[in-house]
């Protein structure tokens, strides 16, 4: 019953509005619903339509024992008015933001108290349709253009684009010494700035030669509007994915160059708010899709960020942070997750506790870890889960997880290259399935883009597949021996060692066997071969320079055999 008359009563109110004889008289006078209703629909169920209550609680909590010109014009004041209805100023035949404040809110003796509560409810107007966008009065004959109710001036402030309005009340750009802070955070990170230069330096890279057509629609499409600006297709009433890639970026005789260039930076969006926030229900997860030009609903904030940073748009595409989180997808690689329940925006979005820190005002929107603050420490998200853990020790972590992923990434690059190299000309087809998956494996663990941060054992497992095929690849052979008509596996030699071993074994029956690595502890360090192999005898040479020092067990196993030795390995 409650949600019904707050329905009822902003229908009223938006009506009134427009069609008010005191309102602006440059304005519309017609009913934005008649045409928008579906907007007007998402709009009645955002706190932009419920912001009276907002106000009302802070004068009450904040603001007890003071007039309404300390809340607008002090040496302190929170100009409540200008974000939470700023449209009121136009009421009444016209009102200064200080007369707003005792016309609808209650006051005792001139002051707030702790009992102070909204009033005249039926005519707030909340952050409604005139609020964001100017309305000339020749409607639909000139269309409104984006800009900001400044009821300060009570008169409009033109705005570029999305970001800018928003920031007015969700930044600094209006109030410098706002604690609403997101844009700010917003501009500091990558989906605020950069984003035309790396797209430009892609198309300059890989592009050379093809049409803004081929970029987004050809048989090797990168739809880079798509996740870097996806809301330019809005501009200039609607424009496709081509047109927009064509606007933004230079071209010579209609094709990318080695000289292309950003171009009209004034109107590129980065990945605006809106990108994420359907500005009618900006409360609401929601993906802009720039090929539909429409919004999608987002079942998570997990699910919104695989849109780009993962495969759930583009399933081709190499930028898998989310599927490496998942914990699935490897070849041959047991699906595992590092942090069970932890999600991108637990980590990326966290928002501080503590009022007036950087890590409480961005709102997590500059999707960062580790967050620097005004007195000079730093704001880790890590620590919200890890108590014992300050931003110092958790940096340290990030920075150990990225080395060791480096360093094994390194040996992988060249063995994945040398398995390459022997399978130059090769039609056998298990060795040629071990490459497959040994690249497979690879390019997914560098494909998660943290250098190894994210779901940083299964990252490490994916690399250790990959180099242990390589291994296969380039390492078994066959002894020229005839027919085994014994099972043996040999000791290593050299033993101990320090760079390279041979392991020798003989099969009886043909089948599928197993060759594993194992530490003291008995946990798997590596699989050495698994494969399908004759009745002779074999030998692997194999590289732990990747290894710590210290005793393994290696295993083979199959066809009923089973045998365990042990080497030490010395660095």
């Amino acid at each position: 019953m409650k949600d019904k008359k707050l329905y009822i009563k902003n229908h009223l109110l938006l009506f009134t509005l427009l069609i008010s004889p005191f309102f602006l008289n440059a304005q519309s006078t017609l009913n934005c619903q008649l045409c928008h209703s579906d907007k007007h629909s998402l709009w009645i169920t955002s706190r932009h339509a419920n912001t009276q209550n907002d106000v009302a609680e802070e004068l009450a909590g904040e603001w007890v024992g003071l007039p309404a010109d300390s809340v607008i014009l002090g040496s302190e004041a929170e100009n409540c008015v200008a974000c939470h209805g700023p449209i009121a100023v136009s009421l009444n035949g016209g009102m200064t933001e200080v007369e707003v404040m005792y016309h609808f809110f209650s006051t005792t003796d001139g002051v707030f108290t702790d009992s102070t509560h909204t009033l005249n409810e039926e005519t707030w107007p909340h952050v409604t349709c005139t609020t964001c966008h100017d309305v000339p009065s020749d409607h639909p004959s000139s269309m409104p253009t984006l800009s900001i109710f400044n009821s300060t001036t009570v008169q409009y402030d033109s705005v570029t684009k999305a970001s800018v309005l928003c920031g007015q009340c969700h930044g600094t750009l209006r109030f410098a010494d706002t604690d609403h802070r997101v844009m700010d955070a917003w501009r500091l990170s990558k989906h605020g700035h950069g984003g035309q230069a790396d797209v430009a330096s892609e198309l300059a890279e890989e592009w050379d030669g093809s049409a803004p057509d081929s970029v987004i629609n050809g048989s090797e499409a990168e739809d880079c509007i798509a996740c870097h600006a996806p809301t330019t297709v809005l501009l200039n009433g609607g424009i496709s994915e081509t047109d927009a890639l064509d606007r933004f970026f230079s071209t010579s005789d209609g094709v990318f160059s080695e000289a292309t260039a950003p171009t009209d930076t004034t109107h590129w969006p980065d990945v605006s708010c809106i990108t994420c926030h359907n500005p009618h229900q900006p409360g609401t997860v929601s993906y802009f899709n720039s090929k539909t030009a429409s919004y999608e609903t987002m079942d998570s904030p997990q699910q919104l960020c695989g849109q780009c940073h993962g495969n759930l748009r583009f399933a081709d595409t190499d930028h898998l942070s989310y599927n490496i989180e998942a914990g699935t997808g490897g070849i041959g690689v047991d699906d595992q997750v590092t942090m069970n329940g932890v999600k991108c925006v637990n980590c990326h979005m966290h928002v501080g506790d503590t009022d007036d820190t950087n890590a409480a005002m961005f709102g997590g929107h500059s999707w960062s870890v580790f967050i620097s603050e005004e007195d000079g420490s730093v704001s880790a998200s890590c620590t919200s889960c890890h108590s014992s853990m300050d931003a110092a020790a958790a940096k340290s972590q990030v920075e150990a997880w990225q080395s060791e992923f480096a360093k094994q990434d390194s040996v992988a690059q060249i063995k994945v290259a040398n398995a390459d190299a022997a399978m130059a000309g090769s039609t056998d087809p298990v060795k040629l399935q071990y490459l497959n998956e040994a690249h497979h494996n690879l390019d997914f663990a560098e494909s998660d883009e943290s250098g190894g941060v994210h779901n940083h054992k299964y990252a490490m497992a994916l690399l250790n597949d990959a180099i242990s095929k390589a291994d296969i690849i380039t390492g078994i052979q066959a002894e020229p021996t005839g027919i085994s008509k014994h099972f043996a596996l040999q000791q290593n030699y050299p033993n101990p060692f320090n760079s390279t071993t041979i392991i020798k074994f003989s099969i009886q029956k043909p089948g599928r066997y197993t060759l594993k690595l194992y530490n003291i502890q008995g946990q798997i360090v590596r699989t050495l071969m698994s494969d399908n192999l004759s009745a002779q005898t074999y030998r692997v040479q194999i590289s732990t320079a990747e290894l710590a020092s210290g005793v393994y067990y290696y295993e083979l196993k199959g066809q009923g055999f089973r045998q365990v030795k042990k080497f030490t390995f010395m660095k």
